[in-house]
């Protein structure tokens, strides 16, 4: 007995289709066929990536939602039901690709930017400089200065390594084998371009990138795939990570059919073997472990670049991230439970980790009780979805922004959450020869690039518009937000006023 479920989705083939046969080609889950002289629909194999739509010509093909239902019932929902029978037949866990689709309140639609008029004027960006660099890294206690012989006012003392950006949006960490070689390489390049970061995640640094070191972020996890002095000496910061927003708590994999030659020789595994992250670092059990751990990549780095830590946002955050911070840890990313990944099992997925907006806000807050908030960076990652919601997690505490769904949607992902099939449509997570050539790496920089051009031209327009012509004045200036439809609770763990205040 097999259970059978009725297709997610329903494709339509109008008349205006002029069997060329393009999209059979290009269909690499096998959801269209040419038989009978016609293109015909195999409703079952579709997963709505939406690739045939593109390449159609004519524009002749239509992928909708299957109308087709279970009888209502609002505690059984077709997802639910969908579930079990997939793990009747399987015996297998859940998995998915990209963050938590759950309806979960998404605080950056409830908060709202503070604008000038009158007594404060708004600024004109087109005609006033506006200011939207970061650094990352510690900041002094203080500063000193000194004259020097020739009279010149020199500082006193050797500021500790930071990293600039010339736009506070950097690209997630996504790794080589979990993605591309192609979109990885659009990313690295458009960061280059717009003068960001590209997270090169946890698995290893292609030799093609120590060209672009300033511009690279380089990983430290528990599988420690790639890790060497070369790929530390080839990167802007190492960061360790601890955990990401999509599956907190539980290790990685990559499964062994994407561990192909140029991955198995970059994260220095046997081609074909899984690579499997566990989901402890074997010689982290405490804060003190760590801190081992980040001096000796100080020492291996020659103390010339901050060394950072992920974590994933949980409900301790806050004291886990002073833990770090206390341990020497320089610059931290807190991916939200919104994070995206190659792959995780839905119900780690959909049910651990907290929003990213109100881990930032009780971060910052701890940290500023604590008075060491100047000893680290903060980055927000894990559903930041364009450049409102950039400002906004800048207000609420962070320094910079990471994302990484945003960035493959702009080289073309659809989000049809198959990432984890190795079958991707669109070139992006897959390593199969055939799919990744549909990723023209120049063009993909290209777009990538665009993308963070533009959000750089809206975060000077909102900042115009809020008076302000520098990122500093509004990084953790939650006065300059309010809450509209949040409850007081809500609002209080935000730090933020509700409209009208």
């Amino acid at each position: 007995m097999i259970y059978k479920m009725p297709p997610e989705f329903h494709i339509t083939i109008n008349e205006n289709c002029v069997k060329c046969q393009k999209c059979v080609k290009d269909c690499c889950f096998q959801a269209l066929e040419f038989s009978d002289e016609k293109i015909k629909a195999i409703d079952r194999n579709c997963v709505a990536c939406h690739r045939c739509t593109s390449v159609c010509p004519k524009d002749a093909i239509t992928v909708t939602k299957n109308p087709a239902t279970f009888k209502e019932n609002a505690n059984w929902q077709p997802a639910y039901i969908a579930g079990i029978c997939k793990q009747a037949n399987t015996g297998a866990k859940l998995l998915s690709s990209t963050g938590c689709d759950k309806p979960y309140p998404i605080y950056f639609d409830n908060l709202l930017l503070d604008a000038c008029q009158v007594t404060n004027p708004s600024l004109d960006p087109l005609r006033e400089p506006m200011e939207i660099r970061s650094h990352l890294g510690p900041k002094p206690e203080g500063i000193k200065i000194e004259n020097s012989a020739s009279g010149n006012i020199k500082l006193a003392l050797k500021l500790p390594p930071r990293v600039h950006l010339d736009i506070p949006v950097i690209f997630g960490a996504m790794s080589y084998g979990a993605i591309s070689y192609n979109a990885q390489k659009a990313l690295v390049l458009a960061a280059e371009k717009s003068g960001s970061l590209c997270n090169v995640g946890e698995g290893g640094l292609h030799k093609d990138f120590y060209k672009h070191r300033k511009n690279i972020v380089v990983q430290c996890a528990s599988g420690r795939f790639g890790v060497d002095l070369d790929m530390f000496d080839n990167s802007a910061f190492v960061e360790i990570k601890i955990g990401q927003g999509a599956k907190p708590g539980i290790g990685g994999h990559v499964p062994g059919e994407k561990v192909t030659g140029d991955v198995s020789r970059t994260r220095m595994i046997p081609e074909g073997t899984d690579a499997i992250s566990p989901a402890p670092h074997h010689d982290i059990y405490s804060i003190e472990d760590l801190r081992q751990l980040i001096f000796a990549i100080k020492e291996a780095t020659n103390y010339e670049k901050p060394v950072g830590v992920k974590i994933a946002a949980v409900h301790n955050i806050a004291p886990i991230v002073v833990g770090s911070v206390r341990a020497g840890a320089e610059i931290i990313t807190i991916d939200g439970m919104r994070g995206s990944t190659g792959a995780a099992p839905n119900m780690i997925k959909n049910n651990i980790g907290i929003p990213i907006e109100v881990a930032i806000a009780t971060v910052d807050e701890r940290l500023r009780k604590e008075n060491i908030r100047h000893q680290a960076s903060i980055i927000a990652s894990g559903g930041i979805r364009n450049s409102a919601d950039t400002l906004k997690a800048i207000a609420l505490g962070a320094d910079a922004v990471a994302i990484s769904s945003a960035a493959l949607i702009s080289l073309g992902c659809r989000l049809c959450q198959q990432c984890h099939t190795g079958k991707c449509a669109w070139g992006i997570a897959t390593q199969r020869p055939e799919l990744t050539q549909r990723l023209d790496p120049e063009k993909g920089a290209e777009f990538a690039y665009n993308l963070l051009r533009a959000w750089s031209l809206e975060i000077k327009e909102m900042l115009g518009a809020m008076g302000v012509n520098a990122l500093e004045s509004i990084r953790g200036n939650r006065e300059r937000l309010r809450g509209i439809g949040l409850t007081q609770t809500e609002l209080d763990i935000l730090g933020v006023k509700p409209v009208g205040r």
